[in-house]
């Protein structure tokens, strides 16, 4: 598969919620291609997955 495939692949997964597949889907194309949009759909990934609200923890 080229980069390419592999970056609308993992945006399939990303809208559907699957975000681990999605997530290795993306660093498959940024392998194959660095400056591939999934770069910035991989950093865009690991801000919803790293979000961080104290109020939720703290109720």
């Amino acid at each position: 598969m080229t980069a390419e495939e592999y970056y609308k692949k993992g945006n399939e997964y990303r809208r559907t919620g699957n975000w681990q597949m999605a997530l290795n889907n993306y660093l498959e194309a940024i392998a194959l291609d660095p400056e591939s949009p999934a770069v910035h759909a991989k950093a865009m990934l690991d801000d919803i997955l790293n979000f961080y609200h104290k109020d939720y923890y703290n109720p």
